[in-house]
Order: C-alpha cells, then sequence, then structure tokens
C-alpha cells in the first residue's frame, strides 16, 4: 500500500523564541493547558513511553501522565511490568505527546525512578474502586491463556476486599520521569516546524535552542 501521497500542511500556529517561557516545565504546563481545552483531545495526558531492555531492545507503549512539576513527569504501572524490568536494567527513557489536532509534540528525554511508597498510595487512593482492584489482578506483560483467568482473579479479589478499603499492592505505584532534554515541536508549512529544545546545565539552568527542522 503506497501511502506517500498522503500529505498535510500544518498551518494552526507557530512558535517563536520569545514566547517561551524560561522553564520548560511552564512552557509544558502552558501548551498541556491548551491541549485539555482543545475538544477535539480526548486525552491530552496519553504520552508514548520508549525503554530500552539490556540487550538493547527498545519498547514503546502509551501510558497515562498523571502528575508533573518542577521535579519531573510521574506515571504509574505495575512493578513487575516489562517497562519497569526495562527501567531497572536501564532507566534512561523517552516520552512523547502527541497533540495531533494541534500540530504539536513534546518529546522528553532523562531518566526514570520509583517514587515514594507515601506518593503511591496517595494517588492509589484517588483511583476508582475498580481500578484499583485491576492493579491486583494483572500480572501485567505475562502471558495468559485466556481472559476467563482475569475474570477468575477479579472475583477472588473483589471477595478479598468486599468491605472496607482497598489496600495498596507491593508490586505497584509510580515512577517520574525527571528530564534531561524537552523539546517543544510546532508544525508549520512546507515542513518548515518550529523545533525548541531545552536541555539541562550542571548548574540546573536551562539552555534553550532553536532545532533545523
Amino acid at each position: 500500500m503506497n501511502i506517500g501521497s498522503s500529505t498535510h500542511e500544518y498551518i494552526k500556529a507557530e512558535l517563536n523564541r520569545d514566547e517561551l517561557a524560561p522553564s520548560p516545565f511552564k512552557q509544558f504546563e502552558i501548551w498541556y493547558k491548551q491541549a485539555c481545552d482543545s475538544a477535539d483531545i480526548v486525552h491530552p495526558n496519553a504520552m508514548s513511553l520508549a525503554t530500552v531492555s539490556s540487550q538493547g531492545t527498545p519498547t514503546l507503549r502509551t501510558v497515562l501522565l498523571k502528575m508533573f512539576d518542577e521535579d519531573g513527569f510521574i506515571f504509574f504501572t505495575n512493578y513487575e511490568s516489562r517497562k519497569s524490568r526495562h527501567i531497572q536494567d536501564n532507566p534512561n527513557v523517552s516520552i512523547l505527546f502527541l497533540w495531533k489536532t494541534l500540530e504539536r509534540q513534546v518529546t522528553i528525554t532523562g531518566t526514570a525512578s520509583k517514587i515514594s511508597t507515601a506518593e503511591s498510595l496517595k494517588y492509589f487512593s484517588t483511583r476508582p474502586r475498580g481500578s484499583q482492584l485491576g492493579a491486583w489482578i494483572s500480572d501485567q506483560s505475562s502471558v495468559i491463556s485466556s481472559r476467563k483467568i482475569l475474570e477468575q482473579k477479579l472475583q477472588e479479589i473483589k471477595n478479598r476486599f468486599s468491605s472496607g478499603k482497598i489496600s495498596l499492592p507491593s508490586f505497584w505505584g509510580g515512577y517520574r520521569v525527571v528530564p534531561k532534554t524537552i523539546e517543544f515541536w510546532q508544525g508549520r508549512p512546507s515542513r518548515l516546524n518550529d523545533r525548541f529544545e531545552y536541555s539541562l546545565n550542571d548548574d540546573l539552568s536551562w539552555t534553550i535552542e532553536r532545532l533545523a527542522p
């Protein structure tokens, strides 16, 4: 199937150096709020997370951003999952936000590490009960013979926590990605896209550079 003739001109906005916030976290907040305000973007916090195994094999999947501040970007997962095993062996990761209708991307490179149990518990307690139950039953990334196994495990966990609060699984929690670079990409006509990259310096200040399209 030849799809090379499929083209689209990016015409919705531009990005100039004098418009950028000094902090990449502030700039991300500005763009994130605009993505949230866009009726066409259903999950503005959806991000692609790339990890690399100890053998050098890259893997990509979509996860949900749950918190961010100047300390980094936080997502939650099973600590026994494939992504967690990769991070344990190689903490270098990359995450990508694609806000297609705004013709924007944000790419972040950095290192991932576990957050505290207290932080994970604080977030876990805010999740819907069904999501809390789901965290208990999924041995994420492992091979299973049928969906029926999941349904049986779900019923067992429902019985176990039939009364009272659902406790935080010891194998579930959050990771914080501490960025080294954050790139803001704005589509422009003729593929002459605006790209600005923030790079972290040794003194924890940020250098901003325009990148060629």
